[in-house]
This record gives C-alpha cells, structure tokens and sequence, in this order.
C-alpha cells in the first residue's frame, strides 16, 4: 500500500513548534578579521560542543576572579585558630589538580598562579608534590607514548604518558629530602605535630627555588594539602626512612579539619578541578561543610557511566549539596595540556596583565 505523501512530508518536516530553547545562533571565528587570539578564543562560546564549555568555563572563573574583588572587613583576615587558613578574600578559590599536571609543562601555569596570589588553597596528590621539587633538581624530557616499557626499564628510565623520567632523578631526590625527613623526626621528638600539608609547606621553604609551585605556596602562605602523601616517591622516601630512623608520624586528620574549616569559613567559594579521583572528592567534600560551592569548573576526560566521582558531572555533586542549587558549574571534557593554559589566559593571565598595564601606564 503506498504510503500517502502528506505523511512522508509531515514526518520529514515537522514544523518547529516551541522556539524557546533557539537563543543563541552557532557561529564560528570569522577568519577574515585576521589572526587574533583573544577573539579567537572569545569564539569558543558559540562555536558548540566542548568549545561551548571553555566559554562557559571562562565565564565561570572570571565571575570568581570578580567575587574575589569585593572588599572584605579586616577581621576576616585574623583566624585565632590557625592563621594559615584565614579569610584572605571574598571568595575562596579552591584549586586542585593531578600528578600528571605537574609532571607536564602545566607545571609552569601552575607556579603563576600561586606566584601572583591567584589561589587561595590547593589539593593534588603524592606525585603532583614531588615532580616538583624533582624538577628543581633534574629534568622531565619528552619521549613518546609508544616507547617500550622492557627496554626503557633495562635503561632505568621511567615513562609517564610520553614523557620520560630518568631514575637518577629520584636518587637526587632522595639524597635532598632523607635529611630533612631527619630534620622533621628531631622536630617531632621535641613536639612537633607533622601533617602532610606542613611537610610540603616545610619542603617549599627548604627548595629556594622560584621555579618550584611549592617555593611559592610557601611563601605566599597557601596551603597545600595532600591526604595521599604516601602514595608516590615521597611514600617510598618515607618508608626506606622508617627503616632508617624510625618513628616520624603524619597526622592527616589535622590537614582535613583545616581543609573543611576553610570551607566553612569562606564569604563565597570556587572550586577549579583539574583531573579526577581523591582531588576531586577532596575539595567537593571540603564545600559540602559550608552547603555548597558558589562556582565550579571541572577539566577532565572522564566519562559518568561507570558512577565514578571522577566522571561525574556538576548536577551530581549539586545532589549531594557540594555545589549549591543556583549555581552554574561548568565541565569541559578535554585534556587539560591543552585546555588549562588557554582557560588561565583568558581568565586570570588576563586580569594580571591588564592590572600590570595599568600600573606602568
């Protein structure tokens, strides 16, 4: 039986009924304008897909950068309790960020942002503390994902994605932080209470290096909290030293009062969560004290599907009250080398460098 032509017509052509959703019209960089970047960029947020959402992530850390702005009264600096974690600002930036970061040249982002004050608190986990310093010492070079792993440890070479580590960085690192780890054990027979957080603070002040994230965390009095402080070279440095000197001891539950504290305690709060995993959880978790974080951007490449925290995207955490109902919290499915440093030059690379210009004018 034929099918009647009206029917095709209707089904094929469905005339559109509700308009509402049909605001914004796609458009992409008009390359006739010549080469310009910041337009370029600007580009990005009506260019569709994970474009759409570095624009709508700028726009989310820019409204932290201006919440950060607003004048805040004296007494909000002082905390009676711990002075490393008072109020610095209207709105606490919480930045948190895997090893993989540090290992690659986001490591040099980073640094910026502690150098110039731009954060307020960081979370990462073992490795994203010791590339740190192991670069202070001896370099990271680029290799390639499909170098074989045999032949790479008969060399004593070690491979992060397609980057290459020689072991020998790892004995530097070892002869350098065996007697601080000495010097630490004395402290603590003495009275000294160690947490993670304090032994990073410590090592920042010791690597006199302003090439080192950690050089500049501890110097600009931002906390940096590692609740996995074992799990990496430091973890091992740590357990050969146990045999060597025993007794030092770390008190993670001292960190973790301190991380939610300043959660509590922030007028407003942003979350900007570079990978996945503990450091993700971490900092959420630290916002769920206070109901939730007042903006939020994630730059991962985790998927939802398996209901993993690291896939999960913003409405989930909102479920939980780590991001409060009337926020809007941005994820960009990407890889953050290349995403993190376009999303720092049009947000805060960008608001430094004005300021810079204005000065000098």
């Amino acid at each position: 039986m034929a099918v009647p032509l009206e029917s095709v017509s209707d089904a094929v052509l469905q005339k559109t009924k509700d308009s509402s959703l049909l605001k914004e019209k796609v458009a992409g960089y008009d390359w006739g304008q010549g080469l310009n970047y910041d337009k370029l960029l600007n580009s990005f947020l009506h260019t569709g897909f994970q474009a759409t959402n570095f624009g709508l992530a700028v726009e989310e850390i820019n409204r932290m950068i201006e919440c950060r702005k607003a004048p805040i009264s004296e007494d909000r600096y002082v905390d009676d309790e711990d002075p490393f974690i008072g109020v610095k600002s209207n709105c606490t930036i919480f930045l948190g960020y895997t090893s993989n970061i540090v290992s690659s040249g986001l490591r040099e982002t980073i640094k910026f942002l502690v150098q110039h004050k731009m954060v307020d608190c960081i979370v990462t986990t073992a490795g994203g503390v010791e590339e740190d310093f192991i670069k202070c010492m001896a370099s990271t070079y680029l290799g390639d994902f499909s170098l074989d792993g045999v032949n790479l440890r008969n060399n004593g070479i070690n491979r992060i994605g397609n980057l290459l580590v020689p072991n020998d960085n790892y004995c530097e690192f070892e002869n350098w932080i065996m007697p601080l780890l000495d010097e630490m054990l004395n402290e603590q027979k003495q009275g000294a209470l160690w947490s993670p957080s304090k032994v990073i603070n410590r090592l920042g002040e010791r690597i006199n290096n302003e090439e080192s994230i950690y050089y500049w965390t501890a110097k600009n009095k931002i906390p940096v909290f590692c609740p996995a402080l074992t799990d990496g070279s430091i973890g091992d440095m740590m357990f050969m030293h146990s045999f060597r000197n025993p007794g030092l001891i770390l008190d993670i539950i001292s960190d973790l009062r301190q991380l939610n504290l300043m959660a509590m305690k922030s007028i407003h709060s942003g979350m900007i969560i570079i990978g996945g995993g503990l450091v993700k959880h971490h900092i959420c978790n630290a916002n769920l004290m206070r109901n939730g974080a007042d903006y939020c951007v994630y730059l991962n490449t985790s998927s939802e599907f398996d209901g993993s925290d690291s896939g999960a995207r913003p409405d989930e955490a909102k479920s939980w009250g780590k991001i409060k109902k009337e926020a809007k919290p941005v994820k960009i499915y990407a890889e953050a080398s290349l995403v993190f440093p376009l999303l720092v030059a049009q947000t805060f690379a960008k608001e430094f460098h004005s300021k810079e210009e204005l000065t000098n004018k």
